[in-house]
């Protein structure tokens, strides 16, 4: 899947982590009945209930490292989905990346190892953190805020890709069809990246070191465009009210 024909919905589950639940059928729901095979036979579509329509999702990703030399390198992006201009979004990306020059060698850690890679198979949403050293912090952040409104500016469309090598570390910012990346990595202290793919969203920091200070930080925004004197949508929900009949409230209710 394209990351540009993604809807909001696919998204959002993608980014929440969300699996499927499998409800308990032999457990019937409070004041529900249930309905015959010929009523159910009657109904068709699916409908949505609502006077509200996605009209912006955007995606910021920063990943920053500080090492115990006083190096110091962050590698960001922003991606926006504007759909104000029908169902297929404007793609709008921008990367950046920095590296600082080190005051102090880069540390030599041999006989340590970490081995994030089966972090590639995770669906979902996935944080990750794998140390082996003494002294070092590290943390993982995600935050999605729903908020109603307009969708903000279009953006300026720039490279797809922002890279940087400096002194053994490397910085890497880039949107690649079906996902969107960051990444630092540093020759014999480990790596940090962040990532939105088919599917996956994550955030991971394998550390080999000692004495690193990084973090991951990921931020979700979607904006929701009121729809105002709506006459097909409230025509829609009319007929859907119409077909979804016998799933009445009890008296209980």
């Amino acid at each position: 899947m394209n990351i540009a024909t993604w809807t909001p919905g696919v998204v959002l589950l993608a980014v929440l982590g969300m699996a499927s639940a499998h409800a308990d059928e032999g457990r019937p729901g409070k004041g529900l009945s249930e309905i015959p095979d010929p009523e159910l036979n009657l109904m068709r579509g699916r409908y949505t209930v609502g006077g509200n329509t996605v009209a912006w999702f955007g995606v910021t990703m920063i990943s920053q490292w500080q090492t115990a030399g006083g190096q110091s390198a962050q590698s960001a992006l922003k991606l926006g989905m504007d759909f104000t201009q029908g169902s297929t979004p404007r793609i709008t990306f921008a990367p950046s990346v920095s590296v600082t020059a080190a005051d102090a060698p880069l540390p030599v850690t041999p006989g340590r190892s970490i081995d994030a890679s089966g972090l590639q198979n995770v669906a979902g949403l996935s944080q990750t953190i794998q140390v082996a050293g003494d002294g070092n912090q590290a943390s993982n952040a995600t935050q999605l805020t729903v908020r109603d409104g307009v969708a903000p500016p279009p953006g300026t469309d720039t490279a797809h890709v922002a890279s940087l090598q400096r002194d053994g570390v490397s910085a890497i910012a880039q949107l690649d069809g079906n996902s969107a990346k960051v990444q630092l990595q540093i020759e014999g202290a480990g790596a940090v990246q962040q990532w939105i793919r088919n599917g996956s969203v994550g955030q991971s920091i394998a550390l080999s070191s000692d004495g690193q200070a990084v973090s991951n930080r990921l931020q979700i925004d979607l904006v929701r465009q009121s729809l105002v004197n709506n006459v097909p949508l409230s025509q829609n929900v009319a007929q859907a009210m119409t077909l979804v009949r016998g799933v009445g409230m009890g008296p209980g209710q």
